[in-house]
């Protein structure tokens, strides 16, 4: 999980930084794949999703690492009801990547990557929101 792997080492700035490096690469390899493929946004093609999943908890990350200056995978998942929260990200970015409210479907019909990987970079914003409310619910 690309999510665990970013998070490993605990380095807040390599997180962020690993982050936004794999939203940027998938866009041209998603571009490559439509191509290939000859189809619109494929089902066979899954980096999309992958990519956009460390998004998923950069709430979660951010506000533990704002209050303790740690956000190690081992911190994260040492917190109470950490799986839960582990879990509802991906339940809930699955939910909004399928059912694509608005504005995810809007912004599905860019051409190449950008409509491969923005709609799931929405359905992770929508994500990481509604993982931060549930954090500090908890």
């Amino acid at each position: 999980m690309v999510f665990a792997a970013l998070a490993w080492p605990g380095s807040y700035p390599l997180y962020l930084a690993g982050t936004v490096f794999l939203l940027g690469v998938s866009v041209p390899v998603c571009t490559v794949a439509e191509l290939a493929l000859g189809q619109k946004d494929p089902g066979s093609v899954v980096l999309d999703e992958v990519v956009a999943m460390p998004l998923c908890y950069l709430g979660w990350v951010t506000d533990r690492w704002l209050a303790t200056g740690r956000c190690s995978l081992e911190d994260l998942l040492a917190q109470p009801h950490a799986w839960l929260i582990v879990g509802s990200g991906f339940l809930v970015f699955r939910c909004l990547d399928i059912a694509k409210p608005w504005p995810i479907r809007a912004v599905q019909s860019m051409p190449g990557g950008w409509g491969v990987m923005l709609d799931d970079f929405l359905a992770a914003l929508g994500t990481a929101t509604i993982l931060l409310l549930l954090t500090r619910a908890v």
